[in-house]
């Protein structure tokens, strides 16, 4: 949903206090006012590594609608949580793929370009997917974490995702790997069976690998190139 050049002041003003406001604050609570605040026009990004934060948003509202970016690159086991949870869960999930098939890619600018040129390929089926997906909403929520890698450090709890134009939500950002695990656990949470195979962070299957113990969780992606991220939370 466009945000008119009179209102971008109120929703970036509107951001810097609830961030101020929730940091520190529990999941459920910052769901609950993006729900209160926002209603139909909140979403969630899903990646669907884990359903953590769908779990935690499905307790405090039904229906939330949940957007998740088949870039047709997938691993099996991605498009199989996404499948369970969308059966599990009462929130809405929504496929969104990008406009060009794999096949159409290779015979736009060759075949392989995640190899060549892993900014583009991101670009072409994952930013301009999520773009065009949450064209409708004015907040979308995602489970990164400050723990996770270097690059998320300084995450908000509440953004403002300029590049958008909207409220950027990550209700998880001050959780660390010891309470998803936990919370995973008590609540018998859907995981992608690949998290326990040596991927703590997964995303597309040509450009993801396994992590030694130890190794910064992302340390996977986009090995032995200096890419950190593929443009969706962070630039």
């Amino acid at each position: 949903m466009s945000v008119a050049n009179d209102t971008i002041d109120y929703y970036r003003s509107l951001a810097v206090q609830a961030n101020d406001r929730f940091e520190g604050a529990s999941p459920e609570s910052v769901i609950g006012w993006a729900v209160e605040t926002f209603g139909d026009s909140f979403c969630i990004a899903a990646s669907m590594a884990d359903a953590v934060l769908i779990d935690i948003a499905s307790r405090v509202a039904r229906n939330i609608q949940v957007i998740f970016l088949d870039t047709g690159y997938h691993f099996a086991e991605t498009l199989e949580t996404r499948d369970r949870v969308a059966e599990r869960y009462p929130v809405q999930v929504h496929t969104i793929l990008p406009r060009q098939t794999v096949a159409e890619q290779d015979a736009t600018f060759g075949a392989r370009l995640h190899d060549r040129d892993a900014d583009a390929c991101c670009s072409l089926r994952k930013v301009e997917p999520l773009a065009r997906a949450l064209s409708g909403y004015r907040a979308w929520a995602s489970g990164i974490r400050r723990d996770e890698a270097a690059s998320r450090r300084h995450i908000g709890v509440v953004e403002w995702d300029r590049k958008r134009s909207m409220v950027k939500i990550n209700p998880l950002a001050c959780w660390r790997q010891e309470q998803v695990d936990e919370y995973v656990i008590a609540n018998d949470v859907e995981v992608n069976p690949l998290i326990y195979q040596g991927f703590p962070s997964i995303g597309c299957a040509p450009c993801t690998q396994r992590v030694q113990p130890g190794d910064d969780a992302r340390s996977g992606r986009w090995a032995a190139t200096r890419k950190l991220e593929c443009g969706l939370h962070i630039d």
